[in-house]
């Protein structure tokens, strides 16, 4: 009876304990989960969608990073490389949601489809390709490169594998000018390198692109610099070593961009006023450059100079022992240039001084197409290279690059002419050329830009347009495959610089001039035909139009821009704006 009451006791003491445990705890109340209605969703950090890994190394190892989630629950998830099985789940702790960080060893250079399949309760199946590269390590491309950092995903400086000192919290910003990603920066952020390779000749140059933040309102953006030795503040600048620039604020709200250089003894300034501001907060890359030789200075934006001048001593880079990127600190931070929270892509540094036609050829190079349906583009700024394609044209005759409306622009000349591969565009039933031209009407026709097949005058494939009676008669031919389609157009100026447009598809073709047609769009029935067209001359008929005297022509072009779609009149307005 006594043990039976102990029991008793401590049966209620158990029960009480157990409830005390409780206390505060809301009971687990079951909800039902209800239908399956979506498949898996799959977000891939690492490695996104085109990104170049580049290391040293032969063989590298990556982190997969990716996300699952699903409205009901997930019931595998399976990751290959390239075809062949990574890692297979089937348990998960939270059966809605799933994070994995997956080492992968071994990834070899060359391209490669990383593949995520996930699969939920009701079998529904999400999968997600991922193709990127891995490339070799970097090889300069241009004469003097000894430094370049392309910022996609990694602050590695690829000529010497070398990674940066990192200060504070920088960050990338999921998109760039070429590669796919860049530098962010953020308050109180930088970047520091040794400066010791790039100090060691009286020359220096710097490229790179930026998307332009005006907040902070000034901020030193490349900066190698010594201590002051007669101040007790490391941060005070010692203006009479290395180089320093920056932007502070400008007229009407932009920003300027200076560039200081240190003597020995004194500094000199290159502040090109007006000339070196730029918008910012617009969206758009903006590509900087500055030059030092021993007896000159140049900063060039866009390719353009925005200030230069005569340099009355080489640099001199006693002490200075650190570069700087994105800020002026720790050695420039006077006046306030700090972090830049601007965004930067692709820069690289020189041991050497870049002529204009150098930093127009780096812009060429980093070129990406601008607007949709873009295949070609040749602005003529430093050779007949198409940029979209990387190819340059053949060119026929003694033809030039003179000033044009935008750098420089191809001044044509008698038997002159440069022909491009048709078979490079891609060209089908629909496409537009662009370009800005300048009349000169001696001879008083010629052939501008024309596509056709061998012989002579031969239209029922390919386009010709061209210009007859000096500037009064602009006109469009096309081919069709059984005959042809005419647009007479209309005339032009023969002073003033003219922003061309020939536009064909969907059943008419006509010729805008300045954002306006020139005459209602002819009508045609079919196809446009590419048939043995193989060439496209620009700057003349020959050799495929010659007939009625459509030969050279010796105006100015500039801008050339051809799609494989046809533009509408407010695209061509807003190209024509740009």
């Amino acid at each position: 009876m006594k043990s039976l009451t102990l029991n008793r006791i401590a049966g209620i003491a158990l029960i009480g304990i157990m409830g005390a445990c409780n206390d505060g705890i809301d009971p687990i109340t079951a909800v039902a989960p209800g239908p399956d209605e979506t498949a898996p969703v799959i977000n891939v950090t690492y490695p996104a969608e085109g990104t170049e890994i580049k290391v040293a190394e032969v063989l590298t190892s990556i982190n997969i990073k990716f996300e699952v989630t699903d409205d009901i629950e997930i019931k595998s998830i399976n990751v290959k490389m390239d075809g062949t099985d990574v890692a297979t789940f089937n348990e998960f702790l939270d059966y809605r949601r799933s994070v994995k960080d997956i080492l992968y060893e071994g990834l070899s250079t060359g391209e490669h489809v990383l593949t995520i399949v996930a699969t939920d309760i009701d079998n529904k199946v999400t999968t997600k390709n991922v193709n990127f590269e891995k490339t070799p390590p970097y090889t300069p491309v241009f004469a003097g490169e000894v430094f370049y950092m392309p910022f996609d995903g990694i602050n590695t400086e690829l000529i010497s594998i070398t990674n940066p000192t990192v200060v504070g919290i920088p960050s990338f910003a999921g998109e760039g000018k070429k590669g796919g990603n860049a530098y962010k920066g953020a308050g109180n952020a930088y970047l520091t390198f040794p400066a010791t390779n790039l100090t060691k000749t009286n020359e220096f140059s710097a490229s790179f692109w930026m998307k332009v933040n005006d907040a902070p309102n000034r901020a030193g953006v490349l900066v190698i610099n010594s201590p002051d030795p007669n101040s007790t503040n490391p941060a005070d600048p010692n203006l009479t070593k290395g180089f320093r620039f920056f932007r502070e604020t400008g007229d009407g709200g932009k920003q300027r961009f200076k560039l200081n250089v240190g003597r020995g003894t004194a500094n000199s300034w290159f502040d090109g006023g007006i000339n070196a501001d730029v918008a910012a907060n617009t969206g758009e890359w903006v590509h900087f450059a500055f030059s030092i030789s021993a007896t000159n200075a140049a900063v060039y934006i866009n390719g353009q100079v925005a200030s230069q001048g005569a340099l009355p001593g080489p640099i001199d880079w006693t002490g200075c022992d650190l570069l700087s990127i994105m800020s002026g600190e720790p050695r420039f931070t006077q006046w306030n240039h700090k972090s830049d929270e601007s965004q930067m892509d692709e820069l690289r540094l020189f041991d050497k001084a870049l002529t204009q036609a150098e930093v127009l050829a780096i812009i060429d190079s980093d070129y990406t197409p601008k607007y949709a349906g873009e295949v070609f583009y040749m602005p003529f700024d430093a050779d007949y290279g198409d940029l979209v394609g990387g190819s340059n044209a053949t060119v026929v005759g003694s033809p030039s690059l003179q000033t044009g409306k935008v750098g420089k622009a191809y001044a044509g000349a008698a038997d002159s002419y440069l022909t491009y591969p048709l078979s490079n565009l891609g060209l089908g039933n629909a496409f537009s050329i662009s370009f800005w031209y300048k009349a000169n009407i001696t001879p008083d026709r010629a052939g501008v830009i024309t596509v056709g097949p061998p012989g002579i005058n031969t239209r029922t494939s390919g386009f010709r347009l061209f210009r007859e009676n000096g500037a009064n008669t602009f006109k469009s031919n096309l081919g069709i495959g059984t005959g042809d389609s005419w647009n007479d157009g209309g005339a032009i100026s023969a002073t003033d610089w003219v922003f061309v447009t020939m536009v064909a598809g969907g059943g008419s073709h006509g010729i805008y001039v300045n954002g306006t047609l020139l005459r209602a769009e002819s009508t045609y029935t079919g196809g446009i035909s590419w048939a043995d067209c193989e060439t496209i001359s620009i700057g003349s008929g020959a050799p495929v139009f010659t007939e009625w005297g459509h030969l050279s022509d010796n105006s100015l072009i500039d801008e050339i821009r051809i799609f494989n779609r046809k533009l509408s009149e407010a695209e061509i307005q807003e190209m024509m704006n740009d």
